[in-house]
């Protein structure tokens, strides 16, 4: 019986095509828009070299130490500082009025610097010269006070040693980009909500004469109702991979090589999704299905905005402010597990997010049974 229940309710769930158009076609469709948007960004605030100009006055001909300290910071290596444009003062002007350069140095009574505008590039440009005059004058003090051991000073200072070691915390460069692929997923796993409600409104007899004819079937009704869901959760489920193939081979977006992991956060947010919207469903007494259709999608969409579907700080914002806002809302929940698979190299906040979700599920679950076990009807 149960099997025989499953698959005809797999074929009536086929046929809703308003549902399977936002659990399926309207994630790719929006997986695609995000791609085409946000293929770039992470390219904005990679650091470039900073342009600037060099007077060619007799004061730097003159200062040969200053020529050796400006070539070693410029140059076409990867790692360089500045892109040099050696010219005339006349030459250097126009390109700065023109913001062809941040900025232009010249020597004359000292190193002087004339920018147009402050900014972050200039206060770079700035420290550089302030630390070039400042190592300037500690060896024209040794000179003066013990030039002796002026030899063994500069070799200190040409072999200056960095004690601090870069040591990321996880197994990839942080890309913020990824987490509005990871929300479309979250939102997409609590769109399953819709099947969960499809499946409330089918038991309930008061909404339609199937579910009256139903209830008065020779079989248990939480029998069926286990049955039923189970093919919510199959249908959605199959929706989430389908849409992870395609973000993963299509639009190549890197969720790490946890495949299993992967497996078990689909797994377990599709369980959410459907619970959650069996839940909400059988809790809303009056209305009819667009009634709580519309109110699952305004539950699902304030989920996935505060998880930073819409604007992806806001997530970060509500973790720094209001951290239990994040462990209570279930598309944070699926987005940060997600992310916590492809940047850490340790699983303990994976497991934090997967066991909270369960909690969830058993949580949907017990509601819907208890409300579904309690339900009476004075006539069919």
């Amino acid at each position: 019986m149960f099997f025989h229940v499953f698959k005809n309710r797999i074929k009536c769930l086929f046929r809703d095509k308003q549902a399977l158009f936002f659990t399926i076609l309207f994630p790719i469709i929006l997986g695609t828009l995000f791609n085409l948007a946000f293929q770039n960004l992470n390219d904005i605030d990679a650091f470039s070299k900073i342009k600037i100009g060099m007077v060619k006055n007799q004061g730097y001909q003159s200062d040969l130490t200053f020529q050796q300290v400006l070539t070693s910071v410029s140059g076409e290596e990867k790692d360089a500082l500045f892109q040099v444009t050696y010219t005339s003062e006349q030459n250097a002007k126009q390109l700065l009025k023109e913001e062809k350069i941040q900025g232009y140095i010249f020597i004359q009574d000292g190193i002087q610097l004339v920018i147009k505008e402050d900014g972050l590039y200039q206060n770079i440009i700035q420290s550089f010269l302030n630390d070039y005059k400042q190592m300037q004058y500690t060896i024209a003090s040794i000179l003066k006070e013990n030039p002796s051991v002026l030899e063994s000073v500069m070799k200190d200072l040409g072999n200056r040693k960095n004690y601090l070691k870069d040591v990321p915390p996880g197994n990839a460069a942080p890309n913020w980009v990824l987490n509005y692929f990871y929300c479309l997923i979250a939102m997409t796993c609590l769109y399953g909500s819709f099947w969960g409600l499809r499946e409330i409104t089918s038991i309930q007899a008061n909404f339609s004469p199937q579910a009256a004819r139903l209830n008065m079937a020779p079989v248990h009704k939480l029998k069926v109702f286990g049955a039923s869901m189970t093919a919510a959760v199959a249908i959605q489920f199959f929706e989430v991979l389908a849409l992870l193939a395609y973000l993963i081979f299509i639009l190549k977006i890197d969720f790490g090589n946890q495949l299993g992991y992967i497996l078990l956060t689909c797994i377990t947010s599709t369980v959410t999704g459907v619970t959650m919207g069996a839940m909400v469903s059988s809790l809303i007494k009056k209305g009819g299905e667009n009634f709580k259709s519309g109110i699952l999608v305004s539950i699902s969409m304030l989920m996935s905005f505060l998880s930073g579907l819409m604007i992806a700080d806001l997530k970060y914002v509500i973790q720094d402010k209001v951290p239990i806002l994040s462990y209570l809302n279930p598309a944070n929940l699926i987005t940060d597990s997600f992310y916590s698979l492809y940047f850490y190299s340790t699983h303990d906040r994976f497991f934090t997010n997967i066991l909270i979700l369960w909690g969830f599920n058993i949580l949907f679950s017990l509601a819907t049974y208890f409300v579904i076990k309690g339900q009476k009807y004075a006539s069919l």
